[in-house]
């Protein structure tokens, strides 16, 4: 597993968490003898509505299948599992059907480096969708 999550930025709080979840994490491929060189994690392309950006995360299912079933996700945990993308995406749906894709989403205009919304961002971002859908202004 790529454990990239950057030391400097967590809290001594979040060290202990984060070591807890990496033992946790190595103990179940451990046990389950998932090998994770022949596992993928695919990344959809990102779609939107006029609040939200979203994308889906499809999961190996050996891995998917030692993850809690009635929760979602913390970032820490996501991250954890080997799942890379930028900040300021929050794991908000489980789609029982297929519990293996994990939902996403973060507001327009989110700065990727900060994980905060930029205003100006999130501007730009509704324009690029109100262009995109031809939907004009009254």
């Amino acid at each position: 597993l790529n454990f990239s999550y950057s030391r400097s930025r967590r809290s001594d709080s979040d060290n202990l968490q984060f070591g807890f979840l990496h033992s946790w994490l190595r103990v179940l491929i451990d046990t389950f003898d998932i090998d994770m060189s022949n596992s993928r994690i695919d990344y959809s392309e990102k779609y939107a509505d006029d609040a939200n950006e979203y994308r889906h995360v499809i999961l190996p299912k050996e891995l998917a299948k030692t993850l809690p079933k009635n929760r979602l996700l913390t970032e820490a945990e996501w991250r954890g599992i080997g799942v890379q993308q930028s900040r300021g995406w929050q794991h908000y749906a489980i789609h029982r059907p297929e519990p293996h894709i994990l939902l996403f989403r973060r507001p327009l205009g989110t700065d990727p480096q900060s994980g905060r919304v930029d205003p100006e961002l999130e501007r730009q971002a509704r324009e690029e969708y109100k262009h995109q859908f031809g939907i004009i202004r009254k």
